[in-house]
């Protein structure tokens, strides 16, 4: 099997991309490559592979909103016994 890409920072997310990829081939996609008469899974791996597919980590999560009373009170020091 080959390396992964440097661009992937795990073999698990690999394969995810990989496996949508395959999916989008099996449903009409055209390859980035030549195909030939390879299997999907195997074209998506090599496109992968190839850095031939964009991938990201999605939106970035939403940022707490901070209330008025919760930004005008100071942290109150812990009480030691």
């Amino acid at each position: 099997m080959e390396e992964k890409s440097p661009t992937m920072d795990s073999k698990f997310r690999r394969v995810l991309v990989a496996a949508t990829r395959a999916e989008q081939i099996m449903r009409g996609a055209r390859p980035k490559i030549e195909a030939g008469k390879r299997k999907p899974t195997r074209v998506a791996l090599e496109e992968v592979d190839n850095s031939m597919v964009e991938w990201g980590y999605g939106p970035p999560p939403p940022k707490p909103e901070e209330t008025e009373a919760s930004a005008a009170e100071e942290p109150q020091p812990a009480e030691v016994h």
